[in-house]
């Protein structure tokens, strides 16, 4: 008994010792992806509350208690409310605002009551406003990185402007090669970078430890009574240390919360501590600094190799920034938040790695167009707090209603919990709401945009599924006509695809109207797309109904793409039909216009104008569902609603 015990004790503690490996090569490689907006954030986030119009003088009250907020606001905001809670709400694994979007509204959105496409609504305008962080974050990074040239050397201050463009350009241009392929070397830059950044804050607290005074949350409750309403104002600047918190939550999925807690509480909260620690400690000693306090912490003989890895490192942090807002349009058409766009995967082994040609030119577009315009990054830093706070408000909201509405958590609890976070999101959108003018406009806006593109396709699709079930023949009645009035039968396979796996698809029943036969084999396809990441098990099922029809429906997860011709020849072996011959099966798609009917309101028209011109611009469903284009059938109809 006790050799056995002995052999077992071994067994498990052999495992244990290849498990700790693995977690901290996944904790190495979540680093470069997960952490890299949080890591770059040094580079502009302090010097933003001590410059600009909204700016407090740098005394030493003010500079510690600033860089008390700015500590106290990592630990409460990312350590507790991200790391420690959020991460709790995941949806089989995956994180984000999305993934929460999925578990309130369940698998049906689009025929949900009213409050539920609340809350969609509400959860669409979180995800609108990453695009704004999508657009701004390669532009500030990397213009705040390469903006050390200057302070190395003056007379290059001409060329920060032109090099960051080029350094964007390049990093958009390579993302057809997928992010795999360079992304082995992202853990280790940033595990670099965190190394660089907490040995120059040490240095700094040498010399002047009387920073860490800052460690006491008093001081920046003393701050706020010291300088009224300024000090609220400057609480602007403090959330710039949060920006990537969004997307530590969403990128969950590839890693695990385990490998993130362990690079989070290992490496990266330590440094960003040290950083702006060591940043106040400069400033203590010559607050003329605070214009540029991270590179002024730089010896001037490691400023070029400085600005050399800081550059890499806001490489990484908009790599992954890009590769979030990719991930998260292929999120939103999966469940049916946004048109089809084309989608490639760059990756045979990893399905997450996937590139978007449209939207990544468009970003290129727009993020160069941010960097001509604005040329500095203290006013890039102005106009980025807005996006990221909003989204952080409501994705605590929608946290709040999952865990009360889920969860079934008691009220107290959730005021408790939801409530205290919330009132600090809040207080940051309020301070970030008074920069409008500065360049909060410009995230808002394109926030709206998204908001706006997201929200009438969602409209849309929900009054065209409505109309369709009221329009829809229970199956049942159509066997019951074929029985009593046959039709001709013809040789062959007819695939009617449909959205309702309960009724009679309409697609089908204009093929009859106009053509009067069907196949001898009619298949009803229903894909759907199921409220967690990856469906695991059975995927398809199928139901002979009689008259040679059979109802075959196929579960999707919002991380996976449908394929139709897999299904199809699954379904074929459950039904025992012969293989389908590609040459013997007509897929028939229904197009449908909609119209607004006579009297609608301005809003309806409205909607449904613009959910007309996505959908001619969406991708066309015969490549989406991977058909072969010469064996499809499109019928239209034309919808009044």
């Amino acid at each position: 008994m006790m050799m056995q015990a002995g052999v077992r004790n071994g067994a498990i503690a052999a495992s244990d010792r290849k498990r700790q490996p693995a977690a901290a090569m996944l904790a190495l490689a979540a680093l470069g992806v997960v952490f890299g907006d949080l890591g770059t954030s040094p580079l502009y986030a302090l010097q933003e509350a001590f410059n600009g119009d909204h700016g407090v003088r740098p005394t030493p009250d003010n500079v510690v208690g600033v860089v008390s907020l700015f500590l106290w606001s990592l630990i409460l905001m990312v350590s507790i409310k991200y790391v420690l809670v959020l991460m709790r709400a995941d949806n089989k694994g995956e994180g984000g605002i999305l993934a929460l979007l999925a578990q309130i509204a369940g698998d049906k959105a689009e025929t949900a009551g009213r409050s539920t496409c609340f809350w969609v609504l509400l959860g669409l305008a979180g995800a609108a406003m990453l695009y704004g962080d999508g657009v701004i974050t390669p532009a500030v990074s990397v213009l705040s990185a390469m903006e050390g040239l200057q302070v190395a050397t003056p007379t290059l201050a001409a060329y920060v402007v032109p090099a960051t463009v080029v350094i964007l350009v390049l990093l958009f241009m390579v993302q057809p090669f997928g992010s795999g392929r360079v992304g082995v070397v992202f853990g280790p830059i940033l595990a670099a970078w965190f190394v660089a950044i907490a040995a120059l804050g040490i240095a700094q607290l040498w010399q002047n430890p009387a920073i860490l005074q800052a460690i006491n949350p008093l001081h920046g409750i003393s701050y706020f009574q010291r300088n009224g309403f300024a000090g609220f104002v400057s609480l602007g600047a403090v959330v710039l240390c949060l920006t990537g918190a969004e997307a530590l939550y969403a990128d969950m999925g590839h890693f695990g919360a385990r490998p993130i807690r362990l690079a989070w509480y290992g490496l990266a909260l330590p440094a960003l501590l040290l950083s702006y620690l060591g940043q106040g400690a400069l400033l203590l000693a010559h607050p003329q600094l605070s214009g540029r306090p991270f590179y002024s912490m730089v010896p001037e003989w490691g400023l070029y190799p400085m600005v050399a890895l800081a550059t890499l490192a806001t490489i990484v942090a908009s790599q992954a920034l890009i590769t979030a807002v990719f991930s998260l349009t292929h999120q939103s058409v999966q469940l049916g938040f946004f048109p089809r766009v084309l989608v490639l995967h760059t990756s045979r082994s990893h399905k997450g790695q996937i590139y978007l040609p449209l939207l990544n030119w468009l970003l290129m577009l727009a993020t160069v167009a941010v960097v001509l315009g604005f040329r500095q990054s203290d006013k890039l830093a102005a106009a980025f707090g807005l996006a990221v706070s909003t989204t952080m408000a409501i994705t605590t909201i929608l946290f709040a209603v999952l865990a009360r509405g889920r969860w079934h958590w008691p009220w107290w609890a959730v005021i408790v919990v939801a409530g205290s976070l919330f009132a600090v999101d809040l207080a940051f959108v309020l301070a970030n709401a008074l920069k409008f003018m500065d360049g909060g406009w410009l995230p808002l806006t394109l926030g709206l945009f998204m908001f706006m593109l997201m929200g009438c396709w969602f409209g849309g699709r929900r009054l065209q599924v409505r109309e369709g079930q009221d329009r829809q023949l229970p199956i049942e009645a159509l066997l019951s006509s074929l029985q009593m009035n046959p039709v001709a039968r013809i040789p062959g396979v007819g695939v009617f695809l449909s959205e309702n796996a309960d009724g009679t698809p309409l697609v089908m029943l204009h093929h009859l109207k106009h053509n009067q036969v069907l196949h001898e084999t009619v298949l009803l396809l229903t894909l759907q797309m199921q409220d967690v990441p990856r469906v695991k098990g059975e995927r398809v099922a199928v139901r002979r109904l009689g008259e040679g029809v059979a109802r075959v429906v196929a579960r999707y997860g919002y991380m996976e793409e449908p394929d139709v011709p897999e299904v199809m020849a699954h379904a074929a072996a459950l039904l025992n039909l012969p293989a389908l011959e590609p040459l013997c099966t007509t897929y028939y798609l229904g197009r449908q216009t909609l119209v607004p009917a006579a009297g609608s309101s301005r809003f309806k028209r409205w909607l449904i104008g613009v959910f007309g011109v996505l959908r001619q611009n969406a991708r066309s469903a015969t490549l989406y569902f991977r058909l072969p284009p010469n064996r499809v059938v499109e019928l239209g109809a034309r919808i009044e609603l």
